[in-house]
C-alpha cells in the first residue's frame, strides 16, 4: 500500500468518525470502587467511591457507540452499578436479585451495552446504602446531531445529600423511631400561636387530626442534619464555575440525594429549562425549579455582566441549602440568600379539610394507609383538581389550591414571585412514541406506615409481593394514587416514563416521576424492553423498607407469547 493511499485511508476514516457517530464506535471505560474520605467542610466521614473520589468521574458516552466498562470491586463487601435513566439489556442494568448477582469483593465485572439515547443521567450503587455513603457521578451522553439549543460551556451540578451517619444507621433509628431526626417538632408555643390565629378549636381538632395519623406537620423530610453538596463540595467549600460574560451556560443539575428535594434558583439570572430527565423539552422560562429525589434538568443560563451569582438550592424541607457560584474568576463570590420559613404540611395536603364531615381520621391511626385500600377517592367532595404540576388532586373541591397556599409543604411560589416549573410546562421537543390508547390500566397506590416506618406500594412491602408481569408490545397506563403524607419520586428502570400533563402526543418522556402527597398522578409505558426490572420510589430508606417492585416483561421482538427464562426464575 502506497504512502498516499494510507493517508487517503486514514482520511477518510478520520471524516466518517465525525459523519458516522452511530456505527457502533467502541469505547472502554474502567471504574473501582473505593473506600474514601468525604469532607462537607461541616465533617469528615468514611464513604464510598468510584476512582477514589466521591462524586465519581463524569462519564462521558456518544450516542450510536458501544461501550465497555470495567467495574473493579475494592470493598470488603458485594458492590453494584445502576446506570440510572439509560435503555440498556436487563443484564447490564446493575440491581442485585433482578439483573445479576452483583459483583464480589476483589472481582471485576465487565458491563457492556450499546448507548441509544442522549442527554444528562447518572450512575450509583444498588446495594445496601453504598449510594447514600457516596457511592455515585455524573453520565453525559452527546447526540448524533446538533442540539435544538445553544450553549457556549457547560457544567455538570451534582446534589446529594451528605449525613455525617452511615446509612445502615441512618436506617437502623428510623426504624427505632420514625422521627429521629425531626429537628422541627411542633411545640408547645406554636399550639398556642395556631390557638390565637385559629382559634382553640381549631387548633385542637388540627392537633388531634395530626395525632390520630402518628405525624406531624413538619414530616415532610425523614431525615434531617445532612449537609447539601454540589459536586461533592458543601456550601462554605463554594464550587466555582466560570464563565465569560454574555456566554450561554448549560448546566446539567442531577439530584443524587438519598432523601433530599430541592428547590433551586439563581438570584439575577432567568433559568431556561430545555431538558427533564435526558429529554429535550420545549425551552421554558422560569426563575425557579423543584429537582426530585434522582432526577435530572438542563438549564440555559447567560450571566451578561461580568460578576459572581449564587447557584442556591434549599431543601424542600427548608432544614439545609447548598451553594455554589457561577463567576468570570476565581475568589468572586455573591450573596447567598436567606432560607425560606419551613413548610408545614396540611390536611389540605391530603384533600381533606375539617368541613369534609363524616371523615373518621381515627381509621388513619398510626399511618397505615392501607386501610384506605377501599376508599373511592373520585367521591371524595369536589370530584377532582389538576394541580400545577400536572398531576389530579381529589376532593379539593374549592378549597385553595394547596400547591400555593400560606403554609402547604407542596410546592411553593418562586422566591421572588416569578415563575416556577410546574410539571404541566414540561412538553416534549419530540413525540417518541406515536399517540395510542394504553391498552390496560394499573393502579398502584403508594402506602405506608410512618409509626412502624415501613413503606409499601398497595399496602403490601416488596419481600411480601408478587412480581408485576407485563407483556411486550402493550402499552400500560400506571395510576398512582399517594396516600401518604410523604412526596415519592417513582422510578421504572429499562423503559421510558411518559408522564401524562395534558400535552397528548408531547406529554413528557421521564425516568423519574414525582407523586406529592393526596394526589394522583398518571403515567404510560410502551413496554419495549424484555426481562426483568426494579420499580421503586427513589428515596433510599423508603425503596430499602418496601416500596418496591419487580416488573417481568414477557415475551420479545416476534414472540409476545413466550415467556422468557431470567435469574431466579423470575420470583
Amino acid at each position: 500500500m502506497t504512502y498516499s493511499q494510507t493517508l487517503r485511508g486514514s482520511v477518510i476514516g478520520i471524516l466518517l468518525s465525525f459523519s458516522l457517530p452511530n456505527i457502533g464506535l467502541a469505547a472502554e471505560y474502567s471504574l473501582t470502587v473505593d473506600p474514601v474520605t468525604i469532607d462537607t467542610g461541616d465533617f469528615t466521614k468514611q464513604g464510598i467511591g468510584y476512582n477514589g473520589a466521591s462524586p465519581g468521574p463524569v462519564l462521558r458516552f456518544k450516542e450510536g457507540e458501544d461501550v465497555t466498562i470495567k467495574v473493579t470491586n475494592n470493598l470488603s463487601e458485594k458492590t453494584s452499578i445502576h446506570w440510572h435513566g439509560l435503555i440498556l439489556p436487563f443484564q447490564q442494568d446493575g440491581v442485585p436479585g433482578i439483573s445479576y448477582d452483583g459483583i464480589k469483593p476483589g472481582e471485576t465485572f465487565t458491563y457492556n451495552f450499546p448507548i441509544v439515547q442522549s442527554g444528562t443521567y447518572w450512575f450509583h450503587s444498588h446495594s445496601g446504602f453504598q449510594e447514600p455513603d457516596g457511592a455515585y457521578g455524573a453520565i453525559i451522553i452527546e447526540p448524533t446531531g446538533r442540539e435544538p439549543f445553544r450553549f457556549d460551556r457547560e457544567y455538570v451540578i451534582q446534589l446529594t445529600d451528605a449525613h455525617p451517619q452511615s446509612g445502615n444507621r441512618i436506617m437502623r433509628n428510623l426504624k427505632m423511631m420514625p422521627d429521629y431526626y425531626n429537628r422541627k417538632q411542633r411545640t408547645l408555643f406554636d399550639f398556642l400561636d395556631d390557638s390565637e390565629s385559629k382559634g382553640l378549636d381549631a387548633a385542637l381538632s388540627d392537633r388531634a387530626d395530626w395525632g390520630d395519623m402518628r405525624m406531624m406537620p413538619t414530616d415532610i423530610e425523614d431525615v434531617q442534619g445532612f449537609t447539601p453538596l454540589i459536586n461533592g463540595k458543601g456550601p462554605n467549600q463554594n464550587w466555582t464555575g466560570l464563565f465569560e460574560p454574555g456566554e450561554r451556560i448549560r448546566l446539567r443539575f442531577i439530584n443524587s440525594s438519598a432523601m433530599t428535594y430541592y428547590d433551586i434558583r439563581i438570584p439575577g439570572l432567568d433559568l431556561l429549562v430545555v431538558q427533564a430527565d435526558g429529554n429535550n423539552v420545549q425551552p421554558v422560562k422560569v426563575d425557579e425549579f423543584r429537582i426530585a429525589v434522582a432526577e435530572t434538568y438542563d438549564v440555559i443560563v447567560r450571566p451578561k455582566e461580568a460578576q459572581a451569582y449564587t447557584i442556591f438550592a434549599e431543601s424542600m424541607g427548608r432544614t439545609a441549602f447548598a451553594r455554589a457560584t457561577l463567576a468570570p474568576q476565581e475568589g468572586m463570590e455573591a450573596a447567598v440568600p436567606e432560607m425560606r420559613a419551613a413548610p408545614l404540611l396540611t390536611m389540605a395536603d391530603m384533600g381533606m379539610s375539617h368541613d369534609m364531615e363524616g371523615m373518621d381520621h381515627s381509621a388513619m391511626s398510626g399511618m397505615d394507609h392501607s386501610a384506605m385500600a377501599g376508599m373511592d377517592h373520585s367521591s371524595m367532595a369536589g370530584g377532582t383538581h389538576t394541580m400545577p404540576d400536572g398531576t389530579v388532586m381529589s376532593g379539593m373541591g374549592e378549597m385553595a389550591d394547596p400547591y400555593y397556599a400560606p403554609g402547604s409543604g407542596l410546592t411553593p411560589q418562586a422566591a421572588s414571585g416569578g415563575k416556577f416549573l410546574s410539571y404541566a410546562d414540561l412538553k416534549a421537543q419530540k413525540p417518541l412514541y406515536d399517540d395510542r390508547e394504553a391498552t390496560r390500566e394499573i393502579e398502584i397506590r403508594l402506602t405506608g406506615n410512618m409509626e412502624r416506618y415501613i413503606w409499601s406500594l398497595n399496602g403490601i412491602k416488596y419481600s411480601d409481593s408478587d412480581p408485576i408481569r407485563l407483556q411486550y408490545g402493550e402499552r400500560v397506563r400506571f395510576k398512582f394514587v399517594n396516600e401518604t403524607m410523604m412526596t415519592h419520586p417513582m422510578h421504572l428502570h429499562g423503559m421510558w416514563s411518559i408522564l401524562d400533563n395534558g400535552q397528548g402526543k408531547f406529554d413528557p418522556i421521564k425516568h423519574v416521576v414525582s407523586v406529592a402527597p393526596g394526589t394522583t398522578l398518571y403515567m404510560e409505558t410502551e413496554v419495549d424492553a424484555p426481562g426483568q426490572w426494579a420499580f421503586h420510589c427513589h428515596l433510599s430508606y423508603h425503596a430499602d423498607s418496601g416500596m418496591f417492585r419487580k416488573v417481568i416483561v414477557e415475551g420479545g421482538p416476534g414472540k409476545q407469547s413466550a415467556a422468557l427464562t431470567l435469574p431466579n426464575g423470575g420470583q
